[in-house]
């Protein structure tokens, strides 16, 4: 097929994209835009095309694949990215401004409140809350691990009914 023939076939045969162009942008100037895009595409490509296939389908795929591939782009154009120096403060989980009177009331309370258990609840899950593993504690107190386990067990539940502010 000759230049002018496939040319010929191309105008005859473009005029029912401006409808589906709109259909799919939803916005006339970006319609014209695609319209005009799927027509050099279709010009740059004619190689690609066979005699005997059905033009309008092959036009309305270039159309398609256009918009899908501009949608691609613009939705990936649209992640933002924080290049200021300070990107370690973005997924920081706390406020702007800390309040060191409140956290030092609330530390003050929480000890109070292990201060005030039972001397054998206490004595165990301080040395838990030091760091040191039951079978460790087990030894330092002389008791059986399920012993130590269910003494810091049960100072876990009364602090937690203790401090009712968190």
């Amino acid at each position: 097929m000759s230049t002018i023939e496939f040319n010929q076939m191309l105008l005859t045969n473009a005029e029912f994209l401006k409808p589906f162009a709109i259909t799919l942008t939803h916005d006339s100037e970006a319609a014209k835009d695609l319209y005009q895009e799927t027509l050099y595409r279709a010009l740059a490509n004619q190689d690609k095309y066979h005699v005997g296939t059905n033009i309008k389908a092959w036009l309305y795929t270039i159309m398609r694949n256009i918009f899908i591939n501009n949608y691609r782009r613009k939705a990936k154009q649209t992640t933002i990215f924080d290049s200021t120096p300070n990107e370690y403060l973005i997924n920081l989980n706390q406020g702007a401004v800390t309040n060191e009177a409140i956290a030092g009331l609330n530390l003050k309370e929480v000890q109070k409140t292990i201060h005030s258990l039972p001397e054998i609840f206490r004595n165990p899950f301080l040395l838990y809350f030091d760091g040191f593993k039951y079978h460790e504690i087990a030894d330092m107190l002389n008791e059986p691990l399920g012993t130590i386990k269910s003494r810091i067990h049960f100072a876990r539940k009364l602090l937690k009914a203790e401090i009712t502010r968190y």
